[in-house]
């Protein structure tokens, strides 16, 4: 069935307004008594349309449930700023893998290096790209693109997790398969740009508590290693 995000609702008055609205009567086509899914805050509930008007479609609701690809663990990816091709392909594949923010943290090895006001701009366009993830790969909620931090910020980030993972190439990392979920929650997980971490960065990162991850002797693109990381986090915490 068609999925819709709102942020507030009322099941005994559902209705979708606006964009979505006109999407599902001009573009899908869609008529009363065909079905879709409206989704919020982690909760599915899977409702029958009932009438349509120009920008509002009214529906009545048949059940409920929590969304099943909804994580047992919130995960947040502190992405260093890659270029924003790249930046929109981390955050559109990790909507998909599970994760529930996003943060582009600004690191001294960053080649790209907007300003903040300038990353501000953009933040519109990589929430809509995080919402078309969310609808497709069926998630309960969006999760949100944080506007971009420097990397003094990080450390109080860090003390509010349950437990920090920095991917990081150099000596001294665990595997993945060394790493305790148990327990855990609420999840960070650091990945750098293209130039890599500071040694400065690593650490910060490890004395705020984050554990350093070591993913094996293939170096990967920057794009590349969140994915890979995320995969492999999820299906230890039995997420897949």
């Amino acid at each position: 069935m068609p999925r819709f995000f709102v942020h507030n609702i009322n099941e005994n008055d559902i209705f979708i307004s606006g964009e979505d609205a006109r999407h599902i009567g001009r573009s899908l086509r869609m008529k009363p008594g065909e079905k879709l899914t409206v989704c919020c805050c982690g909760v599915d509930y899977d409702c029958e349309i009932s009438r349509i008007t120009g920008d509002s479609v009214f529906l009545s609701l048949l059940e409920k449930h929590p969304c099943l690809a909804e994580p047992t663990v919130n995960v947040t990816l502190f992405q260093a700023v890659p270029k924003l091709d790249k930046l929109e392909f981390i955050i559109r594949k990790s909507v998909e893998l599970g994760a529930n923010r996003i943060v582009p943290v600004l690191t001294r090895r960053c080649v790209s290096r907007p300003r903040e006001a300038d990353f501000e701009k953009k933040l519109t366009r990589l929430n809509k790209i995080a919402g078309e993830a969310a609808m497709q790969s069926g998630r309960g909620i969006i999760p949100e693109v944080s506007n971009m931090i420097s990397w003094s910020s990080i450390t109080a980030e860090i003390a509010a997790l349950d437990k920090c993972l920095m991917l990081y190439e150099g000596q001294g990392g665990k595997r993945f398969s060394e790493v305790d979920f148990s327990g855990t929650k609420n999840i960070g997980l650091i990945v750098g740009s293209e130039g890599g971490f500071d040694e400065s960065e690593v650490n910060d990162a490890v004395s705020a508590g984050s554990e350093r991850i070591w993913l094996g002797n293939r170096i990967l693109r920057c794009e590349t290693a969140p994915i890979s990381a995320l995969s492999i986090l999820m299906f230890l915490t039995n997420n897949v």
